[in-house]
């Protein structure tokens, strides 16, 4: 057995030890009377400050990281109004008793302070999920301290480690590495959401040049974050050259779409084929487009659908966007009427309709033309332009065509009704029966 295994379980037996013969001591059953008590008034003053503080109406004006530290405070008062019972307890059993019939006071005052401490400095993080794991990990940390078991632990998860080709990999590396590891990717995540906003503001820049801007500094930043780490914590990066084989196979093989979709995403952002606010069809999706991912574009449908389609579909397939240079989109809309109507006083009717209409642009006057003597109808074709398709087409078409049919029907201008035809069918006459031959 190593060494520092002995000393580890030579601690770990004498802590055993000491903890037996405190339990029966009848002072430790008195400061966990103590305890209890201290608690349950700590947390009747909490409730009664919680029920008495307007949080709205004291905090109105600060900063949000005063804000945010005050909700703290408020809301774990109890650790608080803990701590300091415990801390002026502490000081009366000193003056009348021994300094050792108390330490489990200041024990618990300790835990109350650091957890509280640690709420305040963990209420920047947005993520509750991520403020839950902090806080419980570095109240862990803080109470192994409290406790003097720190360096004890420590040197348990130092020894707990594997070699391979001269390095060496321990538990406590690996531990470390992930925490500082997640602090470096928040932090990096701090920086790019606020690189975000700061491009965001640059009007002469294109939207899909921002969007390409943004997530080649927010991926520098996570690849600076995990250097940064992994060489802080003293791993040999040349040691992670034998991993790239393994990555290149994986990329070639599992990570093929992936690889492809990002590229893809790159190569968008960049000839500004598909930028975000354009309206494009893309196979059976019609929308907005909201986002663009490394991955995969997010557009909105009029029905409020969001469709998230591949950037390398993007490349490869048709894409009909229709705010390409600009936003002016046409919009056809066809009508029939009867040989008894005037076709030219039909046209004008059309376009004088369409000019009306809310929403259809002026810079480009609509046009109405016949294009086709039918069997029974001339058939036209009403073409207007609109410059906010982002608003919807369907609803001017919409539009367009009843005030076509209310205009025709007021004005007598075109019979648009389709001739009735009835289908008569007579029964036919009875089959003459069949003449039989027979061979004689």
């Amino acid at each position: 057995m190593e060494p520092q295994l002995e000393e580890i379980y030579e601690f770990i037996r004498m802590a055993l030890r000491s903890v037996g013969a405190e339990v029966t001591s009848p002072w430790f059953y008195f400061q966990f009377g103590l305890i209890l008590i201290g608690a349950g008034i700590a947390h009747l003053a909490a409730v009664s400050l919680r029920s008495r503080v307007d949080l709205t109406s004291v905090a109105m004006g600060w900063p949000a990281a005063f804000r945010l530290g005050l909700r703290v405070l408020v809301r774990d008062a109890g650790f608080g109004f803990f701590a300091g019972l415990m801390a002026m307890t502490r000081v009366a059993m000193v003056a009348s008793t021994w300094p050792s019939r108390s330490y489990l006071l200041v024990v618990a005052a300790n835990l109350a302070a650091a957890w509280l401490l640690i709420r305040l400095a963990t209420s920047l993080i947005r993520n509750d999920t991520a403020v839950k794991l902090v806080s419980i990990t570095a109240w862990c940390v803080a109470a192994l301290s409290i406790l003097g078991l720190l360096d004890q632990v420590t040197a348990a998860l130092d020894s707990l480690a594997i070699s391979f080709g001269g390095h060496r990999l321990s538990l406590l590396l690996a531990i470390k590495v992930s925490a500082l590891l997640a602090f470096a990717l928040w932090l990096a995540n701090v920086a790019g959401n606020f690189v975000d906003a700061r491009i965001s503001t640059l009007n002469d820049l294109t939207p899909s040049v921002q969007a390409l801007t943004s997530k080649l500094v927010r991926i520098l930043f996570i690849c600076l974050a995990v250097v940064i780490v992994l060489a802080a914590a003293g791993v040999d990066l040349s040691a992670l050259a034998i991993f790239s084989g393994a990555i290149g196979v994986g990329i070639g093989f599992g990570l093929q779409k992936i690889v492809g979709n990002f590229v893809s995403g790159v190569i968008l952002l960049a000839d500004k084929s598909v930028k975000p606010g354009d309206i494009v069809t893309i196979g059976d999706s019609h929308g907005q487009v909201r986002a663009m991912n490394t991955r995969y574009i997010s557009v909105t449908g009029n029905d409020g659908r969001e469709f998230l389609i591949p950037n390398e579909k993007l490349v490869t397939e048709r894409v009909v966007n229709w705010t390409y240079y600009d936003t002016n989109t046409r919009i056809d809309v066809t009508f029939s009427t009867s040989y008894e109507a005037d076709p030219r006083r039909i046209c004008e009717i059309a376009a004088r309709i369409a000019k009306a209409t809310p929403r259809v642009a002026t810079v480009k006057p609509p046009t109405c033309s016949i294009v086709e003597f039918g069997e029974h109808s001339m058939r036209f074709s009403l073409s207007f332009w609109i410059t906010d398709p982002e608003k919807g087409m369907g609803n001017v078409r919409s539009q367009v065509m009843l005030a076509l049919w209310e205009t025709f029907r007021i004005e007598a201008a075109a019979d648009t009704t389709y001739p009735i035809r009835d289908i008569r069918i007579d029964e036919a006459p009875a089959a003459a029966p069949a003449v039989e031959a027979h061979l004689r």
